[in-house]
């Protein structure tokens, strides 16, 4: 075992325990457990949201993923990227003007039925333990490396702690984890990029020179092409990245903690420049690594191309910064868990235990207890869901949890928020459909189908999620227009800036 990666390993233990020790003192009420009672600022919360969205696969799956297959790869950093401004032009301030403590409390705010509240938590849980498996299972990688333990050991380690984080400290640890995460990536990035382009003489078109000659595309390493066989492969994975992001409950539920849509705004805005700094810092190392460790030792190495940044550590900068990469890496997976654990159990115990089996009449303790036993149970599901996928690409795996949310998640907040029509059975049509067709997709392969091999499902699935809203609002008889100018006032001006009547 390697001492000075256990030294790096726990400190940042030692952190977050700490933080989650002090959140724990914070998490007496639900309006604190839930949403940190409304108190972060939106640069704060700016911060948090890079924290929860900067996963271990943009960390380390997509640096693989860039230097096995070049311009390809990058798609997905792209579309991690873009993503931001959907939410910032259509979704941030609705979910803030509409939500108390979950995405249901958004949908509900039109259609005040128990059973949207209920197909839409279960999406969301759903959704979120998907998300969840790819996150554990980098997090398996990284303290087998980093510790020597057994990939199953390790991903039982990790969730166990998150789910502890969760189960003390609520909102109010997830939210100051991720924002420590935050810092510490954008750091630790910028710090390696550094050491990479002083390790070339500060000579980047040297780096790119040698990135194609190791290589096995030679001079088409930055053209198209590598990755997918169809250009319509492209278009699908990126629909799914950047239409995915407005439809993960961990993310929209980060617009809750501030006080106001001007800070949802703000917390939009300032993710999209954080996430837009970190993306081209780790363009840079995605090319060097690929320039300076080689073809050869990366497929060596890692055929899942999950390890590549931490070879490109050990290769410039020996086991202190190996250690002190593997820490950072440790904290983003550390940031997003938390946030994914506390996601799926809020819309669990705020949504199907206090809302519907409750009908409102638990107490507060009673809802703590509930969420914190709840925590336990969706991290114990998900630990048992990731000890089997060891050699799949993690950034392959986020991908097709962003497909399902895309086309679920997504046209239900599109359709509730814009069209004027729209009704409790196309509410239900469209989740269902787009959550069906999706797994649809996945599950049986475009090829079973009859259609053209797709790597990811989205250009199909996403219109399947429009096309069965529209065709179940359509059908119904369901007349809910007394409800709807009031509701798109409060969406579109809130309840305080509703314009004055002429």
């Amino acid at each position: 075992m390697n001492v000075t990666y256990l030294v790096f390993f726990i400190i940042i233990l030692i952190g977050t325990l700490v933080i989650t020790h002090w959140a724990a003192e914070r998490s007496r009420t639900t309006h604190q457990f839930y949403v940190v009672s409304g108190s972060l600022t939106g640069f704060q919360n700016g911060l948090a949201i890079a924290g929860d969205y900067i996963s271990a696969a943009s960390f380390l799956g997509i640096t693989g993923l860039i230097a096995f297959y070049g311009y390809d790869g990058f798609l997905y950093a792209t579309g991690f990227l873009i993503s931001y401004v959907v939410l910032l032009m259509w979704v941030a301030e609705p979910v803030q003007r509409l939500g108390t403590y979950s995405i249901a409390d958004v949908v509900s705010a039109r259609f005040p039925r128990r059973g949207i509240r209920l197909v839409v938590a279960v999406s969301g849980i759903l959704i979120s333990v998907l998300y969840m498996i790819p996150q554990l299972v980098a997090s398996g990688l990284l303290v087998r490396l980093l510790l020597g333990v057994d990939y199953s050991a390790s991903v039982w380690v990790i969730g166990i702690l998150m789910t502890l984080y969760v189960v003390f400290g609520g909102m109010v640890a997830t939210s100051w984890i991720q924002i420590i995460k935050t810092v510490l990536l954008m750091g630790g990035t910028f710090l390696v990029v550094l050491i990479l382009i002083s390790w070339v003489n500060w000579d980047f078109s040297k780096l790119m020179t040698e990135a194609k000659n190791q290589s096995p595309h030679g001079e088409a390493f930055f053209n198209p092409g590598h990755l997918f066989e169809h250009s319509i492969d492209k278009v699908s994975l990126t629909l799914s990245l950047i239409l995915g992001t407005a439809g993960l409950p961990h993310i929209l539920i980060r617009f809750l903690t501030v006080r106001n849509a001007k800070e949802a705004r703000y917390s939009a805005m300032s993710a999209t420049w954080i996430i837009g700094v970190f993306y081209l810092m780790t363009l840079v190392l995605e090319v060097g690594t690929i320039a300076i460790v080689g073809w050869d030792t990366l497929i060596g190495s890692d055929p899942s191309g999950n390890l590549a940044a931490l070879l490109l550590a050990e290769v410039v900068g020996g086991d202190f910064l190996v250690a002190f990469v593997m820490a950072v890496a440790f904290a983003t997976i550390i940031a997003v868990v938390t946030g994914l654990i506390f996601a799926a159990t809020s819309a669990f115990a705020y949504d199907i235990y206090y809302h519907i089996f409750k009908r409102k009449q638990a107490s507060e303790k009673q809802q703590l207890t509930v969420a914190r036993i709840v925590a336990v149970v969706i991290g114990l599901i998900s630990i048992i869901l990731s000890i089997g996928m060891e050699d799949v690409n993690v950034a392959f795996l986020v991908s097709m949890t962003f497909a399902i949310a895309a086309s679920s998640i997504f046209p239900l907040l599109m359709l509730t928020f814009y069209w004027k029509r729209f009704n409790h059975i196309g509410a239900y049509s469209t989740l269902l459909t787009g959550f069906l067709m999706s797994l649809l997709f996945i599950v049986l392969g475009s090829e079973g189908m009859g259609l053209m091999t797709l790597n990811n499902p989205a250009v199909l699935s996403i219109p399947s999620g429009f096309l069965g809203g529209i065709v179940g609002t359509w059908l119904s008889q369901g007349n809910e227009q007394d409800q709807t100018e009031a509701f798109m006032l409060r969406v579109h001006f809130g309840e305080r800036e509703v314009p004055p009547h002429d």
